[in-house]
């Protein structure tokens, strides 16, 4: 069984990837994911706040020189309670490289153009094979258009890839006004590939104290639909490869997102539920699918029932939606009336 396919330029030993997430904040994790059959390893997201955070502290310590360090963090709460600064996160990628055969791409999430250059540079210098975009911001400006939105990342891509030689993938969210159009556009800037999609976490409201709380939620098979809806609608009409991420815990999620185009299925949700050995098992699983259903290869899955294959997408889009909608069951009056009545 040929379970090879490829990404961002690597030649991937099978399409599961280990996406973003504090699985890879251990080395001795992320060996273990390469024991267990991972072709590759998103490493946790690296957030320009972070050197913010260790700035703010240190010019704490300055001007409060008889503080203890609680006392310190206590001055910035929880949400400045980072795993690493730059530096650390450099080191990381190295004793990743060092560990594993198997490619590191790093992922960087920044806010000022500046910085995502500087940093790209540097975690390129630090050995990384690949570089992620976590391009994570949520519009709050109501006169900022679409338009100014997309522009800002196009450009951003433009300025990293023109600072880095490693290849560059843009990890999206679905909230963009036409997104196969802002796809292309992502491509023609140089994005190799773009990973659909971002999970915004949202917090939650506790209405009894009234504060704020953090809310993570872990993914369910019913995620992959909106990543596979949209690989589907991609696949073929850009250069850029498709790797999808979210909602992937079984065999046959992992062979749905390949038949709609992916090259590679990202896996994080799933390895916290039944832990990282869980890959191996997978793997086992997708060669028994394939085996059962005479696929030798998962090139022979690939974009098997894309919607390139639609000769009008559009029409192809409602038709699904209106036959979704008829699938619905219908309740009669009667049965209504009877349920009230307790009938």
């Amino acid at each position: 069984m040929n379970l090879t396919t490829t990404y961002l330029g690597f030649s991937l030993r099978s399409p599961l990837v280990v996406s973003a997430s504090p699985l890879s904040a251990s080395i001795d994790n992320i060996k273990q994911m390469a024991d267990m059959g991972a072709s590759a390893v998103v490493l946790f997201s690296f957030f320009e706040e972070q050197v913010q955070a260790e700035q703010q502290k240190l010019n704490a310590h300055t001007f409060q020189p008889l503080a203890t360090p609680a006392e310190i963090q206590g001055l910035f709460g929880a949400s400045h309670r980072f795993r690493a600064d730059l530096d650390g996160y450099l080191s990381h990628i190295r004793k990743a490289k060092e560990s594993v055969s198997i490619p590191i791409i790093a992922s960087l999430n920044c806010t000022s153009p500046g910085t995502w250059m500087d940093f790209a540079q540097r975690i390129e210098e630090a050995g990384a094979d690949a570089l992620e975009l976590n391009i994570f911001s949520i519009p709050t400006d109501i006169d900022a258009t679409a338009a100014q939105i997309e522009d800002r990342y196009i450009r951003l891509v433009k300025m990293v890839k023109g600072k880095v030689n490693i290849p560059v993938a843009v990890k999206l969210s679905p909230f963009f006004t036409n997104l196969a159009h802002f796809a292309r556009n992502l491509d023609q800037a140089g994005a190799g590939a773009l990973v659909l999609f971002n999970r915004f976490y949202e917090p939650d409201l506790d209405p009894r104290t009234l504060q704020i709380q953090p809310s993570v939620a872990l993914s369910t098979s019913q995620d992959l639909r909106l990543p596979m809806h949209w690989i589907a609608l991609l696949h073929k009409r850009i250069r850029a490869d498709l790797a999808a991420t979210g909602g992937i815990h079984t065999a046959e999620d992992v062979v749905k997102l390949l038949m709609v185009g992916a090259k590679v299925t990202m896996l994080a949700s799933v390895l916290f539920q039944n832990g990282i050995s869980y890959l191996r098992i997978l793997e086992q699983n997708l060669v028994a699918w394939m085996e059962q259903n005479n696929y030798e290869s998962v090139s022979a899955l690939h974009g098997l029932v894309s919607r390139f294959n639609s000769r009008n997408p559009s029409a192809f889009e409602r038709a699904q939606y209106i036959r979704a909608i008829g699938s619905l069951p219908s309740i009669n009056s009667n049965s209504q009336e009877e349920s009230a009545s307790g009938g």
